[in-house]
């Protein structure tokens, strides 16, 4: 009797939080917490300082140092301290920018998607979401699985681990990554707290490694001499070394990660007394002290680790298979501080590499489900965290099989996906400045816009495999996003329904006898549309002269929308007709969720009178999923019987 009992405690477990999170729902003003604990106004009023937050934002982007020399020195040789320059130029002066003003237009944490959201409608509008959907997948998930696979390298490179771990770096990178989707399953909400204390002692090893580097660059002069030397051999002048240094920076774009996570953590930023919902402003100041000050710690330490690395390495080191390949800092912390002192810089790389996939994940959890559901684009699940976690665990398992858990191998991917998600907000916040008629900020983002665009197209052709692998996850989005929706699509949809006082004395006064709607698609509403679809109907299904009837009719807005409430408004035309009107995604959804709401206020099972559809069945059925209209009366009695599973409770749908 006992094993019923295990699967609904599963199943509870999984889904715990879905209820509160979809009773939370209220169209697009409501907003999950990034970690999907719940409602993102119950996160600000449990929110933590911002200088906290930064931290969990920062386990991505500050663990780019653990790759990010190596990955420069790859890129730019000789010149990588000053492509790394141009790229601190373009994160302060261009993407902090953008990403302050992110903060002010989207404070729930939805990012520039949300923004670029309220531009389009209908499908156009989703399709484009699902397309950034996409990058953002790339970025996040490429995030987890990139982290892992350095985080495994920094591992197996240790002196005293690689002749034992040397050869299962896959292995050990799946386990890294099933271990980050443990910490989610068994929950979240303390991990800033981790977060803070790996940030703190990563940041404070590599001031101690940096330090030692730039000690040992000042104490043998002859270094920089000969770096200079090279360089003029070289590249010549130094005019020439700045284009080039302009030519190459888009290959660095791994250093710009971590402002779309900033914004998508937004919700755990501690505001002040009196944000409101609407305006959080506290929220949003300390928001901005966290992109700031992240930045430019960031920015600080790209430079010194670009310069310091690149003088005192060996160019071959940082080759495929060389010692310092992927893991720079790593090299000089044994070369210069010993294998004691280099071994718990790996430990603290390992675990900050390791966690930054929670900033990612974090940022999974806050797009998706704040999207593909209200889309009908994923199953009702979909909004729950531990089923997510699940999907995204096994997502990363699958790229980091694909890739073999090579580090460089995902970095043209990861890039893209950060370049086309900085790209986006910076349109997105041009056009906002454009529309409060900000003339001087419009021509400065419009600018920093063009600087995106170039880069992200030069890394684009640089480095192609990366739009493949976000074409990749696009198509696979889009693919599972039409297939959810077909699967629902016969779900009733409407999450509301409210009448107004004259509709509601409509229904009063049909409320003792046999209440009777005729389904009409309004035309030209005049006097005769209405008495000739009266006398058709009554013919059509024998219905006596004496009984009353009303007409429904459905406005269809935007038919892709999945959910959304429904109001119906009463009329009288022609001194006669009584007209319920209704606005909705979907005319069968509308009209079906109308005879349950009138069902459940009268006691009464209504009849709703139907003309069959002229046309091809499949043809209008394809109407109906793409504009909500078509084959309707089959369609309404699907969506009832969907609704309503005991047959002698359904309203009765004719058809004639």
């Amino acid at each position: 009797m006992a094993t019923p009992t295990r699967p609904s405690r599963l199943r509870a477990w999984l889904l715990e939080g879905l209820t509160d999170q979809t009773r939370h729902r209220s169209g697009h003003g409501s907003q999950e917490a990034p970690d999907g604990s719940g409602t993102a106004e119950a996160a600000a009023h449990h929110g933590r300082p911002w200088w906290r937050v930064m931290c969990l934002t920062g386990l991505d982007y500050f663990s780019t140092l653990g790759y990010q020399p190596g990955i420069a020195a790859l890129a730019a040789g000789l010149l990588s301290p000053l492509a790394t320059i141009v790229l601190v130029v373009l994160t302060l002066l261009g993407a902090l920018p953008v990403y302050r003003r992110v903060a002010e237009e989207s404070p729930h944490g939805e990012g520039s998607i949300a923004m670029l959201e309220r531009l389009l409608s209908f499908w156009k509008g989703k399709l484009f979401v699902l397309t950034l959907l996409g990058f953002a997948a790339t970025d996040f998930l490429i995030t987890i699985t990139l982290s892992a696979a350095d985080a495994t390298a920094h591992l197996v490179e240790n002196p005293h681990l690689t002749s034992t771990l040397n050869g299962h770096q896959v292995l050990i990178t799946l386990i890294l990554i099933a271990l980050l989707g443990g910490v989610f399953l068994k929950g979240f909400s303390e991990a800033i707290g981790v977060a803070v204390v790996l940030v703190f002692s990563y940041l404070a090893l590599n001031v101690v490694v940096i330090g030692v580097g730039l000690w040992q660059v000042a104490g043998e002069p002859h270094v920089i001499t000969d770096w200079k030397q090279a360089l003029i051999t070289e590249h010549g002048n130094v005019f020439m070394m700045i284009a080039i240094a302009l030519v190459v920076f888009p290959k660095l774009a791994l250093g710009l990660s971590g402002f779309e996570t900033g914004v998508a953590v937004m919700p755990h930023v501690q505001g002040s007394p009196d944000d409101t919902d609407e305006k959080p402003a506290g929220r949003i100041r300390g928001t901005k002290k966290l992109l700031t000050t992240a930045a430019v710690i960031m920015s600080v330490f790209l430079i010194t680790s670009s310069f310091v690395t690149t003088l005192l390495i060996p160019a071959a080191a940082f080759q495929p298979g060389g010692e310092a390949n992927g893991r720079a800092l790593a090299y000089l912390a044994h070369e210069y501080l010993g294998s004691a002192f280099g071994t718990v810089y790996d430990i603290s790389t390992i675990l900050i590499l390791w966690f930054a996939g929670s900033s990612a994940m974090a940022g999974l959890l806050n797009l998706m489900p704040r999207y593909l559901p209200r889309y009908g684009m994923a199953p009702h699940w979909a909004r729950a965290l531990r089923p997510m976690v699940i999907v995204f665990t096994l997502i990363a398992f699958l790229v980091t099989w694909i890739f073999d858990a090579d580090v460089d191998a995902q970095g043209g991917a990861y890039a893209t996906g950060v370049l086309v998600l900085i790209t986006s907000a910076a349109v997105a916040v041009t056009i906002a400045a454009r529309r409060a008629g900000e003339r001087g900020w419009t021509i400065a983002f419009g600018v920093i816009s063009a600087v995106f665009v170039y880069t992200t197209a030069v890394n684009i052709a640089e480095r192609p495999d990366g739009v493949k692998i976000g074409a990749c996850f696009i198509a696979g989005i889009m693919a599972l996003s039409l297939l959810s929706r077909l699967a629902r699509v016969f779900e009733l949809r409407v999450t509301h329904v409210e009448f107004d006082d004259m509709a509601q004395r409509f229904i009063r006064d049909t409320a003792n006898r046999t209440i009777r709607f005729i389904a009409n698609e309004p035309d030209s509403r005049d006097k005769a549309e209405y008495r000739d679809k009266v006398r058709q109907i009554r013919a059509d299904n024998d219905i006596p002269a004496a009984d009353d009837v009303m007409f429904v009719e459905v406005t269809v807005l935007d038919a892709s929308e999945f959910e959304s409430g429904m109001r119906v408004r009463g009329e009288v035309l022609h001194d006669r007709y009584r007209v319920l009107t209704l606005e909705s995604s979907s005319i069968p959804n509308a009209l079906a969720a109308l005879l349950l709401h009138v069902r459940d206020q009268t006691g009464q099972r209504p009849h709703i009178y139907f003309e069959w559809t002229e046309g091809n069945p499949m043809a209008n059925f394809l109407r109906f999923f793409l504009f909500g209209q078509g084959e309707v009366a089959p369609v309404t009695r699907e969506v009832i019987r969907e609704a309503e599973p005991d047959r002698d409770r359904r309203p009765h749908v004719h058809a004639g």
